[in-house]
């Protein structure tokens, strides 16, 4: 059996290659829930009966060892959730706010994520948990997903649009000089966000996940190697040169029924 790596679209890919380089023996299959991407503006209640939806139809497709919510977004909403329905294991995607917390000098961390992360009490937990004595400065931007998407796609990276996007976490916040990203997706914008903002130490959600994913992997065997996706209209051949790299085959479309 194979582990199932779940996203809203591409920021699952992160942890992807994070859990390859630490278990390269695991097998791996993802979906990517792209027809109703992106998730950060939408409704949680919505949002709660589209992911039991889609993971429950990957589920019942792949009969995975595990789950991997690779998507904070998803996490905040439906973990509890996701594991009441389903009896496979469940790994969750937490923002980095312990790390960043630990590292910063100034005690003032910066944290960006998608606006429907940002709002939920789940975060403002973590935060007392894991960031006592720290001035935490947070930033929901919908737009940053996208950017990583384009990127990821071969369409580049609008920097303008992108410094735009996070110059004002740092105005309200001048001291930071840690910042944890709340998004999986944000993981393709390290290299510009590190250009654009060289003194500031960045903390990726991705490798976090992919340590507690190896460690639930027990035995789980190898095999996998499909990429799913409820509603990309991508061009096919196109999509299967970009994931190959990650190790997986030609897309395949998933349908998902009614929430």
């Amino acid at each position: 059996m194979t582990f199932l790596v779940f996203d809203s679209g591409i920021g699952g890919l992160g942890v992807v290659e994070e859990i390859r380089f630490l278990a390269p023996e695991l097998g791996l299959d993802y979906l990517a829930d792209d027809g109703f991407f992106p998730y950060g503006e939408k409704a949680d209640d919505v949002l709660l009966r589209r992911i039991l939806a889609v993971v429950g139809a990957g589920i019942g497709l792949v009969k995975p060892a595990a789950v991997v919510v690779a998507c904070n977004t998803a996490s905040t909403i439906a973990l509890g959730a996701l594991r009441a329905a389903f009896d496979v294991p469940i790994v969750g995607c937490v923002p980095p706010v312990k790390p960043a917390a630990a590292a910063s000098l100034t005690r003032h961390i910066g944290l960006l994520a998608t606006p429907a992360t940002i709002r939920r009490p789940y975060l403002q937990d973590l935060v007392e948990r894991f960031a006592g004595g720290c001035e935490v400065h947070s930033l929901g931007t919908p737009v940053l997903a996208a950017l990583a998407e384009r990127k990821f796609w071969g369409e580049g990276v609008d920097l303008s649009a992108l410094e735009a996007a996070v110059a004002p976490l740092f105005a309200g916040g001048e001291k930071i000089d840690a910042v944890a990203l709340g998004c999986t997706h944000y993981t393709f914008l390290l290299p510009e966000l590190a250009a654009l903002w060289p003194d500031k130490k960045w903390f990726d959600p991705a490798v976090a996940v992919a340590r507690q994913a190896v460690r639930v992997a027990g035995g789980a065997g190898a095999g996998g190697g499909r990429f799913f996706v409820t509603g990309s209209g991508r061009d096919g051949d196109r999509v299967g040169r970009r994931i190959e790299g990650y190790g997986f085959t030609a897309m395949e479309r998933l349908g998902v029924p009614a929430a």
